[in-house]
């Protein structure tokens, strides 16, 4: 069964913007439906023109770019509540890929509806905006991470910004979350070979500051991680929810 916007599981977390009554009116009448597909399965591909946009309600995944040799490099990764395809939905096509990590269940929209969206209603379309500007601030941040940051750094800063969402989405407990990736997922995602990773998170574990190991994430200090990434532990903003 399709999920009413009204009873939307992700507007009861922490990390969304509180919807009101017109946003859920608008909301359900642009949702054309949902759709469930297994883990490993392309969810959108670069150089595609795809019909329809999504929300992951349920699930994480992957964005990447594929060079010509086969090379991958991990763009970020999806969690419940982020908005997906919009770069095909004004740039014509996708520039990177997107793949589900686990079983994800996913709202669909018409992309054929997307300039009645911002016509209709600007406020939903600046939350749109809001979400690329997030975005482009995040990249920035890997692109450093990759650039300017030690392994050490590049790590900790990826495990603060993965615990910091995951606080926001009611996915921790008792310093806990589930993070079902593979160890190449984060070294593509960083830059970094396998054996460097590794030695990496061996480090990161023997000073007791965080482990993570069969899907599972464990942040045991989680400002010193910052410290070591001179970033911020605060949590984070509320987002829109699309």
């Amino acid at each position: 069964m399709t999920t009413d916007c009204n009873r939307c599981p992700l507007r009861k977390l922490p990390a969304f913007v509180e919807f009101n009554r017109n946003d859920l009116s608008f909301m359900q009448k642009f949702k054309s439906g949902e759709l469930t597909i297994d883990p490993k399965t392309p969810l959108l591909m670069e150089g595609s023109n795809s019909p329809q946009l999504f929300t992951s309600l349920r699930g994480m995944g992957l964005r990447y770019k594929t060079l010509e040799d086969g090379q991958r490099q991990v763009i970020n990764f999806v969690f419940p509540g982020d908005f997906i395809g919009m770069q095909a939905a004004v740039m014509g096509e996708m520039c990177h890929s997107v793949e589900a990590t686990t079983s994800m269940t996913l709202c669909v929209f018409n992309r054929s509806e997307f300039w009645n969206f911002f016509k209709e209603n600007p406020e939903r379309a600046f939350d749109l905006t809001w979400l690329s500007a997030v975005e482009e601030h995040f990249l920035g941040e890997a692109l450093t991470s990759i650039g300017q940051r030690t392994a050490m750094q590049a790590m900790s800063w990826a495990f603060v910004r993965i615990f910091l969402r995951g606080q926001s989405l009611g996915m921790v407990e008792n310093a806990v979350m589930p993070l079902p990736y593979k160890q190449q997922d984060i070294a593509d995602a960083l830059g970094l070979s396998l054996v460097h990773t590794n030695k990496t998170l061996a480090k990161l574990r023997d000073l007791q500051l965080a482990s993570w190991s069969d899907g599972v994430l464990q942040i045991n200090d989680l400002e010193a991680l910052a410290e070591i990434a001179h970033t911020s532990s605060d949590p984070l903003p509320e987002r829109p929810l699309i």
